[in-house]
Parts: C-alpha cells; sequence; structure tokens
C-alpha cells in the first residue's frame, strides 16, 4: 500500500520528514540522481538553525554528511615541489568541533582498516591530514646473493622484495571518499555516546545523503551493515538517510526494519516535488517504483525524453535476470515480432542523444504512441502485480 503526497519546494517537505521523525527514528528516502537529495538535505538542516538577534546562528540541531561535507576536506597538492601533498580541513566548521580533545585518529583508523590499506596523520595545529601505505618494493641487483648455478631451475629463483612506506601520499578519489566518510562516522559515533556534555551534544538530528557514489556493491553492502550496526548501537536520535543506490537502500530496509520508507520524484514539468511512501513491510524494489511512474507518465501524457532512460534500465535488468544478452530481448513478444528492430533502435537513439535531466524535453506525439507500445509490450511479457497500476492521485 502507497500513500503520494505532493510538495511544490522542497523546505515544505523537509518540514514534512520533521514532523515525520516525531514518531519515527529512521526514514529511509530512495531518489534518482538529479532529483534534489542533496538540496532536500541542505533544507532539513536549515529547519534547525536559530538566529540570534544580529542574524548569526545561535542553534542548531543536524549533523549532515553530503557533497558540502566533502567539501570540508580540500587537497593542497604541492604544486612547486611535488613531494608534500595534504588535505586540509576546514577549521570554521562546527563538523570539526571534536578534533582537539577526542582522539578523531584512533576513532578513524579501525573504522578506515574495514574498507582500505593506506594509514594518515591528522595534524590538529595545522589543520590538515597527510596520507601514506606501506608497499613492497623489489630489491635491486646489487649486492643479490641468491644462487645463480646454472642447474638452479629458474622457477626456484625469487626475487627479494623489502617494505617501504610512501609518505604525503595522493589517495585516490575512492580512498578519498571512504576516508571523509569514516571521519564521519567516528564523530556520529561520538553523537551517538554523549552524555550531554561533549562537542556534538546539539545533534539530533543526523542526515545521511549519498555517502557511497564510489563504491562496488560489495562495500556498498558493507557500507550499509556497517552505518545500521552503528545507528542502533547509541542514544535514540532521528536519523534521514537518502540514496540512490539501490543495493545501499535495500539493505538498510532490511537492517532498518522499523524505518519509514519513501521514494522521491521531481516533476519536471510542474516542478513539484512527489514523495512516494511505502507502509507495508514488503520490501523496496526499485524497478517496481520506475514502472509505476513510465505507467502514469504514459496514462497521462507528460512524457519526457528521460524516460526512455528509465525504461531501458528496466529492460536491460530484466534481460540480465533472465540470462538475455540484449535488452532487446525484453520486448520481443514471439520470433514473429517484426516491431522489436524498430522499438530497439529507438530506445538506442533516445538513449544517446544530448537530452538533459535539468531541461527536459518532451517527446513528439508519435515518439509518446511508441513509448506506450513498447511498455505495453515489456508488462504483456512480464505480468506484473496489475495492483501497481491503480495509482494513488490523493
Amino acid at each position: 500500500m502507497t500513500h503520494k503526497r505532493i510538495f511544490i519546494n522542497l523546505k515544505d517537505l523537509a518540514d514534512y520528514m520533521r514532523n515525520k521523525l516525531d514518531n519515527k527514528k529512521y526514514i529511509l528516502l530512495y531518489a534518482y540522481n538529479s532529483t534534489g537529495k542533496t538540496r532536500l538535505s541542505m533544507a532539513f538542516k536549515d529547519l534547525g538553525k536559530t538566529p540570534d538577534t544580529d542574524g548569526e546562528i545561535e542553534k542548531r540541531d543536524t549533523l549532515y554528511y553530503n557533497a558540502f561535507t566533502e567539501d570540508l576536506f580540500i587537497w593542497d597538492n604541492d604544486l612547486e615541489n611535488n613531494d608534500n601533498r595534504k588535505m586540509k580541513l576546514n577549521q570554521k566548521s562546527r563538523f570539526f568541533e571534536g578534533l582537539h580533545s577526542m582522539e578523531m585518529e584512533t576513532r578513524i583508523r579501525p573504522l578506515l582498516g574495514r574498507y582500505t590499506d593506506f594509514d594518515f596523520s591528522i595534524d590538529t595545529t595545522n589543520w590538515e591530514v597527510t596520507f601514506d601505505r606501506k608497499v613492497r618494493l623489489k630489491e635491486s641487483d646489487d649486492g643479490d646473493d641468491r644462487k645463480t648455478d646454472s642447474s638452479i631451475k629458474n622457477s626456484e629463483i625469487r626475487p627479494k622484495f623489502i617494505s617501504h612506506r610512501e609518505e604525503a601520499i595522493k589517495i585516490s578519489r575512492g580512498e578519498e571518499n571512504i576516508f571523509i566518510w569514516c571521519f564521519f562516522l567516528a564523530i556520529t559515533q561520538l553523537v551517538l555516546d554523549d552524555d550531554g556534555n561533549g562537542p556534538y551534544n546539539w545533534v539530533k538530528y543526523i542526515y545521511i545523503d549519498d555517502p557511497i557514489s564510489s563504491l562496488d556493491d560489495h562495500n556498498a553492502i558493507s557500507v550499509a551493515h556497517d552505518l545500521a550496526r552503528l545507528l542502533k548501537s547509541g542514544k535514540q536520535l532521528k536519523i534521514v538517510i537518502s540514496t540512490h543506490h539501490t543495493l545501499f537502500f535495500n539493505v538498510l530496509c532490511n537492517e532498518l526494519k522499523n524505518s519509514s520508507k519513501f521514494f522521491l520524484s521531481h516533476d519536471k514539468s510542474t516542478e513539484n516535488f512527489i514523495l512516494d511512501n511505502k507502509t507495508d513491510d514488503t520490501p523496496f524494489f526499485q524497478h517496481l517504483t520506475i514502472l509505476k511512474e513510465l505507467y502514469e507518465a504514459g496514462r497521462t501524457g507528460r512524457l519526457y525524453t528521460y524516460h526512455f532512460n528509465m525504461l531501458r534500465t528496466i529492460l536491460e535488468k530484466t534481460a540480465n535476470y533472465h540470462g538475455y544478452r540484449k535488452f532487446s530481448e525484453s520486448i520481443k513478444l514471439d520470433e514473429e515480432d517484426e516491431s522489436t528492430i524498430l522499438h530497439t533502435r529507438m530506445i538506442n537513439i533516445l538513449n544517446h542523444g544530448d537530452y538533459s535531466l535539468f531541461e527536459p524535453i518532451e517527446m513528439q506525439e508519435e515518439t509518446k504512441r511508441h513509448f506506450r507500445t513498447i511498455l505495453d509490450k515489456f508488462i504483456k511479457k512480464y505480468p506484473f502485480n496489475p495492483n501497481l497500476y491503480l495509482l494513488d492521485n490523493n
């Protein structure tokens, strides 16, 4: 069972979520990229700010992780000498309030060790982080005492390796994201353990937006599991987690079973934000929500070129699930279905054109007709629960 709510702006949506958290501990929000997840997280935290008489922020209540959090860490790559690379911390941010007093290195290191093999050091005086990594290097041939008798087989000759530590290294973008994420997790642990006297005693809400944009599926599962375990370990805070990563979302749904689960979409034609509230205990399946949205768009005629991208995603996942190499098999009703070639070509063309999610282009009427035909063929070949298409317009 689902209930749909429409919001004309993100501030109203953020206010609704805060009210929802009066009776819930967790909100899980799924949305595609470019829907407004990051802007929603900022609208949510802004509602928790209290200015003083001079307009300065006197109080706040939300600790958040999003793209702006990542901007608090800025690289100095030592372009002149290229040998003293470091990451600078924005000391003006309250995000780093516990840096001097809470031994952040010892809190971050065990978290980071779950995902990476590099180490780090935090300079709390200069507000910077340097990274290093232990590597194995092949020892040079000078002074090599390996046996060289011709009677010894080549396969028995083994090179010697020595351990070497590379200092002040530049870590990859994915490693950088993991480090920042673990920094945030360490702060979250401080928040959850706070007895009311710590540097983060002002935190009432935690808002996490897309922490795993560059992780593979294995690490996505690990991060979701570790996050859920951490959030359940401390005091009763209010948590919002938003993501575009289906697997990450599903793991959190299973781990945080009593959470409110939502699907957020953005109607580009009206600029409204649509919140689909899933109120039963059925696991979240992204493809069902996409199908529902595509079906409604086809029914109302509000079809834009990006809907072909969404449709192709469904067709490809279905083909992969059934062991087919081509997504066209998902819309091929039988061997005599000659329209499959035309529809496959249309999907390819409309997926590779210069179509922006930020400036959506409405389909021509002929294209809309083909879109509906392709979608109907897919639904006919793979009959989903018909209740999926009983749309709730309330």
